[in-house]
This record gives C-alpha cells, structure tokens and sequence, in this order.
C-alpha cells in the first residue's frame, strides 16, 4: 500500500518544443531555463513536482523539413529530436525524463485519436464541404487561426479559397464558455485574457430584417420583395440608420448580380468591378480603424428602415465582411466610427438618436435608456436578440501525409469507391491507433487529397461493423468481411498539443488515457511556460479539449492551466530580431561550449525582465563567467562556523525566493550579485557559504552542485531550501527617481549597490519607460546612473 502524499504538488510546464532541424535557438533557452530555475526552486521548498517534456512533432514544418532534404519525416523527426534532448541536457535541464512524450508516436496518438471519437460521437466532429482557406504553396486547408492578413501564416503565400472536403471541430458551442471561464482565472495576466476574448469576438446584438425593394422602372427584378437580415449590437439605434451596406461576398449580392437578374442593380458592371477590386484584400486591413474606406452604390436597390419604414440606400463596401455577423449592417453613422467615416466620405446623413444614454429623435421609444431601447425596439420590429462570434468552427483536417490518421471508414458500393449513401464510421477502441504507414513518396497532391489516397494498403480495408456501428478488421477472406476505405485526411499540427499535458501525468498507461488516480494527483498544471505567440491558437485549441474532456467526466477541472508566464523575445544585437538572413543567430552549443552551461542559463535569465524582450550582447556572458569564478573562489575565504547570522544571506534568501516564486530572474541574480560582494568584503562561514550555493543553484545547477559536492560531500537534491530569520533582516534596498527626458517620470526600488547594469535593467522594465520610451519611439542617447540615487535617460 502506497504511503499517503503528504507534499504539496506543482506541476510545472513549459509549452513543449517543435523539434525543428535547426535544434534549440535562445528563445527555447529562455523558456526552457525559466521553467527549470522554478521547478528546481519548487523541489528544495518541499514540493513534489512534476517537471516533464516531449515532442510536438507531426505538422507541416516538420513535412517539409523533410521534403526540402529530401528524407523521411519519420527519420528526420527522430534525428531533430535527438539533437534536441542532447542540447537540452547539455543545459542541465531538469526534466522527468521517464514521462517523455512524442506526439508521432503511435502510443500517444492513439488517445488522440481516442478523443477525436468522442468528440465525433457526442457531435462536435463532422465532415464538411464548405469552402475553406487552401494554401496553393503548403496545398493544405487552413483554419481560419492559420490565416494572417489574407496570406498562410506559416509560409506568406495568399490563400485562396476552396470547396474541399475536410473534418471540422464545431468549437463554437464552447465560445461562450471559453470567455466567460477566464473570469475563473486570476493568475493569468489581462492581457492574454483579453487577446483570448478577441479571438472569440463575442457580441451580444440582435438580427433584424430589412425589406429590400427594387425601383419599378420595367427593369427584370426580383418578382417579391428580398428580406435581408442585419446584426447590430445598438438596435436602439436604429431610427438612426441612414444607409445599408452588404459585404462585397454576401451571397445575396452574388445572386442578384448574376444572369437571371441582370438588371436588378442598375451599375452592375461597376458593382462586379468593384468586387472584383476588393476580394483579395486581407480582412484585417478591411475592418481596420481610420483606414479610407471604400464602397459603391447599388444603384436601384432600397433598404426599407422597419424602425420608421423610411428608404434608404444600400451599399456595398470592403469594411463590412461576410463571415461576421449575418454580412450586412444598419449603419448609423452618428454613433458608429466606421460608418461616420464612410457617410462623410459618400455624403449621408448623420442622425442622432442617443444623447446621454437616452433615447431622441426614436418616435415612441424617446426617454428611454439604451439598454432599454434595445430589447423594446428588437420586439417592435419583430427581431431577436442574440450573440455572434468572430470564432469560426474548427478547420480540423489537412491533406498532407505527416499528421495523425483519423479514425475513420467509409463504407463501399459494388464499385469498390465510397458509397455516398452512407455516413462515415468510427473504428472500434481496438481498432488504436491506426498507424501512419511508412511511405517512400510523402509530397502533397494538388487535388484536395492527402497523398495517403494513393497507397490502397492504407485507404483499402477489410472487415465488418459491430453492434455500436463501428469498424472492426477481419481477413480480407473472411466471409462477413467487407471493403471499407478508410480517411485519408490527417489531423493538424494541433491536435496533440491540444491535450497533452494530461498524458504527462500517466505517459506509460496502455489501457486507458490516463488513471484517475494520477489525475487527481497532479490535476491542473500549475504553472505554464511559454511564448507569447500561442496566447491565442494554442491556448483556445487547448482549453477547448479540455473543456470537453471535462464534459465528458474525464476531469475534474474546468481550465488546464492555472497560470502562465510568457517569455519576451530573445533579440539580436542592436533590438533586432535573431534571423539567418541577417547572421545573428545565436546557436546555444557554441555558447555552452565557450562559457559553458551555467553561463547561458544565468545569461539569458539576466538580460531583463522575463516577459519583455532583450537584446544579446556577448560582453555580458564575460561578466557572469566571471562572478560564477569568483562563487568558487570564494571557498576559499569560508571559515568554520556553522550559524547563519549575516543579515545578507537572509535578506538574499528572503529576495531569491520571492523573486523565483514571481518570475523576476534578473533581479535574483543582481541579488546573487550584491550578496557575493558583501561576502568578498566581510566573510562568511561554512553553513553561511552552503545555504548561499543553495540559493544559487537552480541559476547555476552545475556550479552548484561541483561546489556542494566537494565541499560538503553533498547533493542538491538532498538539499532544501534555506529559511531566513525576519529579525536579522535589514533595509537594503535603496529608492531610484526615474528622469526621462528631463522629467520626473516615477520612482523604484532596488537593492542596495546594484551594478548599473542591473539598475538599466529594471529600468527598461518598468511602465514609465514603455510609455515615454518605447511607444513614443524615442532614441536614447544617454543611460545614466547616479549610484543608489537616480537614473537619468537623455532622449
């Protein structure tokens, strides 16, 4: 019988690595080091934590790494890897090996594919032929969180789209729940809350039909009067409504400008061009704030306002797209921007109906309050309130070969092809993981299939389907076996990241996802490290899953992440991003070769806050090579004596462990720093000297652990973490006024004789900086620093 746990857990994650061929680049080591320095300061606190990684490896880069040099991506997945594991244990990362994961392998896809049928089976997976993002250069499918600015986001090339038939995840029937839970998520700062909002795009508004009437003038136009239904979150503007607009691909207007009704919009050939102008214009560019707007009249086609039955004109325009919303607005220009900006431009009317939050200009509605207004007019008009998203439904499948099969058969005719009459069928349980087959040709098709539809050993099965309508094979000579084909689609790139975390707390179960007693044990990770950059795709991807694991009694915890810290980007010489086109990439092998381990780790953890950005600069590792010489050499003037009075040391342990439990790094080691020169100057004994090695160990495990060892004949994982003594603490900390510009822009505190490196550093950190500096875009000519005084910045 197991003892019962008496230490308290943390779980601590860092957003596992896409083993690239390139290997570790220093952002990786940021991440990866920031993680490790707080499960090392998590283990000596007496906790018991869990501290695994893995393998994000199937998707395009992986394929096409492969496909550039031209080898297997099985091969060159395995080799990447490789080169990943050696370079992060090379940084004395200390992760539970034992629990490591592969995202390519087949004993882990099989639960991804375990949960892709549940989600299938409770009917949030469906097979779709709706057009979709199709990049011409990946030739794939894209979810719309693939596209930047109208281009794939991963190779710049403008997507096109594509009637295909693809596997969707309807994600959308948690949207509601994927803002609303944040509110459940204190730890997360706001800003990733709010980009996580935005992606979901809720508004809450109501759908109200506008009448649309085509001048008589023998004309061939509609026989009955269109109904076109409007989304606007300010109904209780509406007798403010002066105009219509549809975006330029509603399918109406696509409709009405079509043969059949030739003539119905009298400037068709310039309403066609018009369209034609605006179809490849990125969406963000359309929808974006003060940018020229642009439009064109449908000549002969009137909105009638059910507000006031009043005519007004409609208009097509870029600014208002078709997949938001019903893809027509009410535009009222006296209260909504872009509308304002396009009525002056075209010369409309402004009506106020809303002054003070109250209602004028509205008939009988006039007094009221907006939020009144807005469920009163909705009724009288005969609209309803509802919500929309910007969140569009999941584009799930890729037709590609490195990615995990889907579960997935199609029954046969007496052709031998797929017989359209039935649905698709899940594989049985037993039927997992059904294997990626080995291939010699892997390229993708340009035909909207995936190149696993050329190989019949994989596409051609036999077998029979059960009593829960699912697929189980039998011997092609089998009697009751019959022919099936199977999917031939692959999952994204996504699909495993997207629950991988709750594998970690089980990886070796071959009977189930994971026990329920390791789940409970470990339960939500507590701290989530990684890049900025997945704040949205990821992260919605993420928290979706496991909503839905949640849903389906799996778990027990309605979010998987209970904080996360984002790291800033690691920036070549001079602020500019680390590329190989501009030869300042910076490979961590030479610098652990030339500096050695401790050296990077302590480096990249120095450089500035953790969350912003910092430059590299390479004269700076000389001064943390030397202060980690001067750590050893410092043994050399302990004496014996094992009492901790140095009020130092407990403010140092008091500061690191504050500072660690807070993601602060670069004011630790300044900490580090100040100590080591107190001790240099006044001495310390034999404990003294221990507990300070502990304090620097998980910067510096290596040194640490050399010095521990040889001078104490112990390790620090038989180590805790040092205590300090409140009544031997003492003020060390000095106030700096802050001088921008030549004027007072703030105070902040640092300790006592910190380096003026340290001091620049904090400084750069701080808000007043970012607002007068930074969003300003201000030079700075001069940095000074008034020792334990004043920082002045000269712009």
């Amino acid at each position: 019988m197991s003892e019962p746990q008496t230490k308290p857990k943390a779980y601590v994650l860092d957003m596992f690595p896409y083993p690239s061929g390139e290997g570790l680049h220093m952002g990786h080591v940021k991440v990866y080091t920031a993680s490790d320095i707080y499960a090392r300061f998590k283990r000596l606190s007496g906790y018991d934590v869990l501290h695994p990684t893995g393998w994000d490896a199937f998707g395009l880069p992986a394929e096409q790494y492969a496909i550039k040099n031209k080898i297997n991506p099985r091969i060159s997945t395995d080799k990447n890897t490789s080169h990943f594991r050696e370079q992060m244990k090379a940084l004395g990362l200390s992760y539970d090996w034992d629990r490591e994961l592969d995202t390519t392998n087949p004993k882990f896809y099989k639960w991804t594919q375990w949960i892709f049928k549940q989600l299938y089976k409770k009917g949030l997976a469906y097979e779709s032929y709706e057009p979709i993002n199709w990049c011409p250069h990946d030739k794939t499918g894209l979810s719309n969180e693939d596209v930047e600015d109208g281009k794939c986001e991963r190779c710049g090339t403008p997507v096109e789209k594509r009637a295909i038939r693809q596997w969707v995840l309807k994600i959308t029937d948690y949207a509601d729940r994927l803002v609303d839970d944040l509110d459940a998520l204190p730890e997360w700062p706001e800003w990733l809350k709010e980009l996580q909002r935005n992606w979901v795009g809720r508004s809450e508004g109501a759908e109200i039909n506008f009448k649309i009437v085509f001048e008589d003038d023998g004309r061939a136009v509609p026989e009955d009067d269109t109904v076109l239904s409007v989304f606007t979150t300010r109904p209780d503007t509406l007798f403010g409504a002066t105009y219509m607009v549809i975006a330029p691909e509603h399918n109406w207007l696509a409709e009405m400008l079509n043969d059949e009704h030739i003539n119905a919009i009298k400037n068709r050939k310039e309403v066609l061009a018009y369209i034609n102008e605006t179809k490849n214009k990125p969406e963000v560019e359309r929808s974006a704030l003060g940018r020229e707007k642009t439009g064109i009249k449908l000549e002969g086609v009137w909105a009638i306002n059910p507000a006031n039955n009043e005519k007004i004109p409609v208009y097509t325009a870029d600014y208002v797209l078709a997949n938001y919303g019903t893809g027509a607005i009410m535009a009222v220009p006296a209260h909504d921007e872009r509308d304002a900006e396009f009525a002056t431009k075209y010369n409309l009317p402004q009506k106020i109906v809303v002054e003070n939050n109250i209602l004028i200009n509205s008939d009988r509605f006039n007094g009221l309050t907006s939020d009144e207004a807005k469920v009163k007019i909705t009724e009288f008009v005969g609209g309803k309130l509802v919500k929309k998203y910007k969140l569009r439904e999941w584009v799930f499948a890729r037709q590609r070969y490195w990615g995990e099969p889907f579960p997935i058969v199609y029954a046969t005719d007496e052709t031998g092809k797929r017989d359209p009459a039935q649905p698709p069928y899940l594989v049985a349980d037993n039927e997992l993981p059904v294997l990626l087959p080995p291939v010699e040709s892997y390229e993708p098709t340009d035909t909207g299939e995936s190149p696993l539809a050329n190989i019949p050993e994989f596409t051609d099965v036999w077998g029979y389907l059960n009593e829960h309508k699912e697929f189980v094979s039998l011997d092609k000579n089998n009697p009751q076996a019959k022919l099936f084909k199977r999917e031939t689609n692959t999952m994204p790139q996504w699909a495993g990241s997207s629950w991988y975390w709750l594998r970690f707390v089980d990886p070796h179960n071959t009977e189930e996802i994971f026990s329920e007693a390791a789940i409970k044990k470990w339960n939500q990770v507590d701290t989530y490290v990684g890049g900025a950059e997945h704040a949205t795709r990821h992260l919605i991807y993420a928290r979706f899953w496991h909503k839905f694991l949640y849903d389906i009694g799996l778990v027990d915890f309605i979010e998987p992440f209970k904080r996360i810290e984002s790291v800033g980007l690691v920036l070549g010489g001079g602020g500019v991003k680390m590329s190989k086109r501009l030869g300042n990439v910076i490979n961590p092998d030479d610098v652990i070769a030339h500096y050695g381990a401790d050296v990077a780790r302590m480096y990249v953890m120095f450089m500035g806050p953790f969350g912003q950005a910092s430059s590299w600069d390479e004269k700076s590792l000389i001064g943390i090579r030397r202060f980690l010489d001067r750590v050893e050499k410092l043994s050399q003037k302990v004496i014996e004596g094992n009492t901790v009075d140095s009020p130092i040391l407990h403010q140092t342990i008091k500061k690191i462990g504050e500072d660690i439990e807070e993601f602060k790094f670069n004011t630790a080691i300044s900490q580090l720093m100040i100590a080591l020169n107190h001790f240099e100057k006044e001495g310390l004994n034999r404990e003294e000297y221990k507990q300070f090695l502990i304090t620097l160990s998980p910067f510096a495990p290596f040194t640490a652990e050399k010095l521990l060892v040889d001078d104490y004949s112990t390790a620090i994982t038989n180590s805790t973490w040092p205590t300090y003594d409140p009544s031997k603490l003492v003020s060390n900390t000095v106030t700096f006024a802050l001088q921008i510009g030549g004027k007072l822009r703030g105070t902040f505190q640092m300790p006592i004789d910190s380096t003026d490196e340290a001091v620049r550093q904090v400084a750069e950190g701080l808000e007043q900086y970012k607002k007068y500096v930074l969003d300003e875009k201000k030079e700075v000519k001069k940095f000074i620093v008034v020792k334990n005084k004043i920082v002045n910045i000269v712009l």
